[in-house]
């Protein structure tokens, strides 16, 4: 981390704007904060893009555009970059935060930053409108740091997602196991579908049973698990019977969620991320006033 923390830094100090691709469905939690702290010390402009924006929720969306409007020097846009129309417009947001570089003199600098598989490759591949980086439905494709030239007035690199090394939230930790931005071995999948269920119905009631026709009524996320199993065949069998194969579950309702089977859907809004906060911070408090009590 340390080393990859360095190699961006280098380069941004050789970036007129850094371009952040986070997951709409949870911009918060997908933002990495070394990005945020690079862009401070090196006083650069950042286009934040909302990448998935096909897949989150155009209500909650909205309202992130908003909350990312009040931060100095950040332009935050919501797209999606596997739309030629979308992303034709990254070039021109880039130039507005960069204005000393539309004389022609020398080519405006981009840089791509963000988490393991928000997007980043595949917007890389849209500028250059042809495939010049690897892309995939897992975390951590790309691999090394990629410069490309975009004609005679812009440049663009490319940076392996970097995840910081410690998540300071479980929630955060958990929608982005469940967003599939980290790897199947960071966290249980039933776990993960289980938090992604609770999720679900608080949020949004009633798209579990649109999709899987189960009864959402009395069940918890562990419940809804189980009643996917259940509902979509998932059993295996032992000598003591037949069970639900809640590993097979889980895996169901990810894809699902990932692949926006379920609907347009945000695991958080700006007022979800400030309530948690303050949950956090309240139970922080009171976990002191035990230890001193």
């Amino acid at each position: 981390m340390a080393a990859a923390r360095k190699k961006a830094a280098e380069t941004m100090a050789q970036t007129d704007v850094v371009i952040e691709v986070v997951d709409a469905r949870l911009p918060a939690a997908s933002a990495n904060p070394m990005v945020a702290e690079l862009r401070a010390f090196r006083q650069r402009p950042c286009l934040k893009i909302l990448n998935k924006a096909d897949l989150a929720d155009p209500v909650a969306t909205r309202a992130w555009l908003d909350w990312f409007a009040r931060e100095t020097d950040v332009l935050a846009v919501a797209l999606s970059c596997k739309r030629p129309s979308d992303v034709a417009r990254v070039a021109g947001l880039c130039r507005k935060l960069a204005p000393h570089r539309n004389d022609g003199t020398k080519p405006l600098r981009m840089m791509i930053m963000g988490i393991p598989n928000v997007g980043k490759s595949t917007l890389m591949n849209a500028l250059a409108r042809r495939r010049v980086a690897a892309v995939g439905d897992e975390p951590a494709v790309t691999k090394n740091q990629q410069r490309l030239d975009l004609g005679p007035e812009m440049s663009l690199t490319d940076t392996p997602g970097l995840l910081w090394p410690k998540i300071e939230h479980d929630s955060d930790g958990y929608m982005l196991a469940a967003s599939h931005a980290v790897g199947v071995n960071a966290v249980a999948e039933e776990e993960v579908a289980a938090f992604l269920a609770t999720t679900l119905m608080a949020r949004y009631p009633g798209a579990l049973a649109a999709r899987y026709r189960i009864d959402e009524g009395e069940l918890d996320g562990p419940g809804v698990v189980e009643a996917v199993a259940r509902q979509r065949g998932c059993l295996r069998r032992s000598r003591y019977g037949t069970h639900p194969d809640l590993e097979k579950a889980a895996i169901i309702l990810l894809t699902d969620f990932r692949g926006g089977a379920l609907g347009r859907l945000s695991l958080e809004t700006p007022e979800s991320r400030a309530a948690m906060l303050v949950a956090e911070q309240q139970d922080a408090e009171a976990g002191d006033s035990a230890n001193l009590a």
